[in-house]
């Protein structure tokens, strides 16, 4: 199908998949040049299935990042394992992310099993940014090349943009003539709700102690733009699992909840290129994580 310049258009939709903090969410925003996914360095940072846009020229480009790749301890990872396995199974290529040295974990052989009996897949290494010699990469490509499942190894640095480009173009030789299912400008498929309520749990991820983060989420009560002046009223709902985790949200004297706010308040201004009055109301729901109906209200659909 002919675009605007009467040149063929094509689209290529590619899954990231891989362990946990390998970097899918980074490189998400690397390529797309937005921030879509949410960052932290903490593992299971991404809980659905964030979709990046890229257009360039006649190709437009859908990156799906899943959830990292573990073994389930509650009904919301088993959500988020069954998100990121059913991701491979409706695009063009998989690229699988790997680590840039260790061995490989129980859930990566599982994807990789899984991989070997669907559609093509390209094999990342990343972080080439930490390593100290071609050497130690180079068997980390021949490793990799030897399981005999990926078309190809690339590797990339989803911190300095190194190998970006190359991946752009690997991928584009995946890509199927046809409209462009996107406009041309969009960065992301996720409704600027769901992009705002995502900025405040990568605060809540960055600001908390470890054990509070994965026991939380983030819904966005009301969104609604004043009609006299470019400033959009935001009320939250953090939701947590116990009432000790409420009180440390808050924080002495709601401290710590007021600094999460204004962390994230300056990020949905950004986002949204207005002023934000952003309210956030923590609530507590005990056991949400294996709680179905809990999980549905949420907003966690079943892949």
């Amino acid at each position: 199908m002919p675009n605007k310049q009467g040149h063929e258009t094509s689209s290529v939709f590619v899954a990231l998949v891989g362990r946990p903090n390998v970097g899918k969410s980074s490189l998400t925003n690397q390529l797309v040049g937005e921030k879509v996914a949410i960052v932290t360095n903490k593992p299971q940072t991404t809980r659905s299935r964030i979709t990046g846009v890229i257009t360039k020229g006649s190709v437009q480009y859908v990156l799906m990042d899943t959830p990292g790749i573990h073994l389930p301890r509650n009904k919301l990872d088993a959500r988020m394992t069954q998100t990121a396995a059913a991701s491979v199974k409706d695009v063009d290529v998989t690229v699988m992310l790997f680590e840039p040295a260790g061995t490989f974990t129980e859930s990566e052989q599982t994807m990789m099993d899984a991989l070997r009996k669907s559609g093509p897949a390209l094999a990342v290494i990343n972080k080439v940014d930490t390593l100290r010699g071609f050497e130690e990469l180079e068997a980390r490509r021949q490793e990799i090349a030897r399981l005999g499942i990926f078309e190809e190894v690339l590797t990339v640095s989803a911190k300095d943009g190194t190998g970006c480009d190359a991946l752009l173009e690997k991928l584009k030789t995946y890509a199927t003539p046809g409209p462009h299912y996107f406009d041309d400008d969009a960065f992301t498929d996720m409704p600027e709700k769901e992009l705002v309520a995502e900025l405040i749990r990568e605060k809540l991820l960055l600001f908390m102690r470890e054990e509070i983060p994965h026991g939380v989420a983030v819904t966005v009560q009301s969104f609604k733009e004043r009609p006299d002046r470019d400033l959009v009223d935001i009320s939250v709902e953090i939701c947590c699992e116990r009432k000790n985790h409420k009180g440390m949200i808050i924080g002495k004297n709601g401290q710590m909840l007021k600094k999460i706010a204004t962390a994230a308040r300056l990020d949905c201004e950004e986002l949204l290129g207005v002023q934000v009055n952003l309210q956030c109301w923590v609530k507590v729901r005990e056991g949400w994580r294996d709680n179905e109906r809990l999980l549905d209200d949420l907003g966690f659909a079943k892949p």
